[in-house]
């Protein structure tokens, strides 16, 4: 049987919905501000994944301008019926303090690399939304409810109603079927069915160090349903040692040999018990016992490696370290935080370069000029090659470890009193921002400056050169860590990205040009 070392989807791939068609494994996961929105993974053997799809690509399905940091795209649920993808995804708005503006929608399409439709409105009432397909083909919506009124549990339970498909929208009585457990702030629903009980899996407990995975069950969907002896499923609460901390929200996959998987979130912490990168997505074999779906390891923590079945191994071409922008589209795993990437980029305007418009400024959060990928592994090089040549203070360009707009570096190319261009670094924590980091360094004579940074575990260090080969450190070593879920404000749901920027605060869109970007993972 093979063996998958987990997590399956390294870095920022939370909320995992997981489904099979036939032979292939798909995995949908939040993408939060990013664009574009919801990510889906692509197997055919459990143990190589690919990015195979974003669904949402047009604003008509998307638009993130104006929305807070980790609001926008919330825990999507992927699903198949009469061969027809079903995607449900919340828009979150606003989601620190008493209100969430969250609304829910739902689009589809016939191949999952699309093109996929325009969305159905369903409802505001919660997030987390799911759809279910019955065995006598009705459908119904799930979604935590979310009670603002002061005194009340705020998590207020899990909704169902019946989708009618003709009519495109919600129909009959809206029903409270689970009001989660002593663990809390229940979220995250799915429903399955097997011999003829239906099961309800959520997420409860917080999506930090108490979070978890319960299962309830009952003969009737709209209930009353009995939660599972000697719940939750899946937690990392009772272990801080375990190397995948904060194990829950997760939805389960039945495989063709009749096994079952499931897949849930989890982080992996730096010593200081900061994630940086973000909540990732693992794998975990389940076996039904008594009626009740349990970990097939016989604990409730989750296990670094587990046995998956055995199916013919089906490896992806890997990325080449360094991209050159010689090609008419950009790899999928590029995203830009808020808009369209083709609205602030081209890849003809300048042969063999990629062009960044410069926008708004780098803490905008409507439209600014930001191109980035995620990071994956606690030890990673990320360097890029830039012409790009100021005539005032209001236009920079470069180099970014960016989590959100009030957490980030930014090693920078602009204008000085002293100088015609210059490099600085400038740091962003809690929505701070300091710059220069030590001095600006004058670059008069250079056309192309190459940038470079290292992130090893909790340092990030800065460096730059003008042939590739002699490299010299910016400042001194900063902490990475400040690019995490746990150090954001109040808290975030995302994780690091590594990536190009520009800005032109003056509205002339001055353009910088990026020859080559080349991220690499270090022993």
């Amino acid at each position: 049987m093979p063996i998958v070392q987990n997590p399956v989807l390294r870095g920022f791939y939370p909320d995992p919905s997981i489904l099979r068609v036939g032979d292939d494994y798909y995995i949908a996961t939040s993408t939060f501000e990013w664009f574009p929105g919801v990510q889906i993974a692509h197997s055919r053997d459990l143990v190589h994944w690919r990015t195979a799809a974003y669904p949402l690509t047009r604003y008509s399905q998307l638009d993130l301008r104006g929305c807070p940091n980790s609001g926008g795209v919330w825990a999507p649920c992927l699903s198949y019926n009469n061969g027809l993808f079903y995607l449900i995804y919340t828009i979150s708005r606003r989601w620190a303090g008493s209100f969430k503006d969250v609304h829910n929608y739902l689009v589809t399409a016939s191949h999952i690399e699309g093109p996929w439709s325009e969305p159905i409105y369903l409802n505001s009432s919660g997030f987390d939304p799911s759809l279910f397909h019955d065995d006598d083909g009705r459908k119904w919506l799930l979604n935590m409810v979310w009670d603002h009124r002061p005194g009340n549990n705020a998590f207020g339970g899990i909704l169902l109603q019946e989708y009618d498909e003709q009519k495109k929208s919600l129909v009959g009585p809206v029903t409270n079927i689970f009001r989660g457990t002593e663990l809390g702030l229940v979220e995250g629903p799915h429903i399955y069915k097997k011999d003829g009980w239906y099961y309800l899996l959520t997420a409860e407990g917080g999506t930090f160090t108490t979070h978890a995975a319960t299962v309830a069950r009952a003969q009737n969907i709209t209930g009353p349903y009995e939660v599972m002896p000697n719940n939750p499923l899946i937690s990392s609460n009772q272990n801080p040692q375990l190397r995948l901390q904060s194990a829950g929200h997760g939805s389960f996959v039945q495989n063709a040999d009749g096994s079952w998987l499931l897949a849930h979130l989890c982080r992996r912490r730096l010593a200081n018990g900061r994630s940086i990168l973000g909540r990732e997505t693992s794998l975990q074999p389940i076996v039904w016992q008594d009626g009740w779906p349990r970990l097939a390891s016989s604990s409730q923590e989750p296990a670094d490696e587990v046995q998956v079945p055995d199916l013919p191994p089906r490896p992806w071409p890997k990325a080449p370290e360094r991209e050159t922008f010689d090609t008419d589209k950009l790899p999928i795993h590029w995203m830009a935080p808020r808009v369209r990437i083709d609205d602030i980029s081209s890849l003809s305007a300048r042969k063999g370069y990629l062009r960044l418009f410069g926008r708004e400024s780098i803490t905008s959060l409507f439209e600014q000029s930001l191109i980035a990928r995620r990071q994956q592994d606690f030890h990673i090089e990320a360097s890029t090659c830039v012409e790009f040549h100021p005539e005032n203070f209001q236009q920079m360009a470069g180099l970014v470890a960016f989590y959100n707009t009030d957490s980030f570096y930014y090693l920078y190319l602009t204008c000085a009193p002293h100088s015609k261009r210059c490099l600085g670094l400038m740091k962003c924590e809690k929505g701070v921002i300091s710059y220069p980091i030590e001095k600006e360094y004058p670059l008069d004579k250079w056309d192309a400056v190459c940038l470079k940074l290292t992130i090893l575990d909790d340092r990030i260090r800065f460096y730059y050169s003008a042939d590739e080969k002699n490299w010299t450190a910016v400042s001194w070593e900063q902490d990475a860590s400040i690019l995490s879920d746990e150090h954001a404000m109040p808290c975030g749901f995302t994780g690091n990205f590594v990536g190009m920027a520009c800005q032109d605060l003056s509205g002339t869109r001055k353009p910088a040009d990026f020859k080559w970007f080349e991220y690499k993972e270090l022993e």
